[in-house]
């Protein structure tokens, strides 16, 4: 798989994502793949301050970005 196609597939993983998230007042934004391994977002709106967000991070936008991008094997929220 291209490094593009990687991009895509995250990005298609959050599309997913993001009505759950906006539904609650958040949002999220891709800020890189590294390696295409690694991929860096930013939660933002309602989800910044919010007390589960490392849960929702780990479990709900992990888990979907690994089932469209397998190969991904972290994600980690920058503020």
């Amino acid at each position: 798989m291209t490094s593009e196609e990687v991009k895509l597939n995250v990005e298609k993983a959050l599309e997913e994502i993001r009505p759950f998230l906006q539904s609650d007042g958040g949002d999220i934004s891709l800020i890189s793949i590294d390696n295409d391994t690694s991929v860096k977002v930013r939660l933002e709106g309602a989800c910044i301050g919010c007390s589960v967000n490392q849960m929702t991070l780990k479990s709900g936008v992990e888990m979907t970005i690994k089932k469209y991008a397998p190969q991904i094997e972290e994600v980690i929220n920058v503020a």
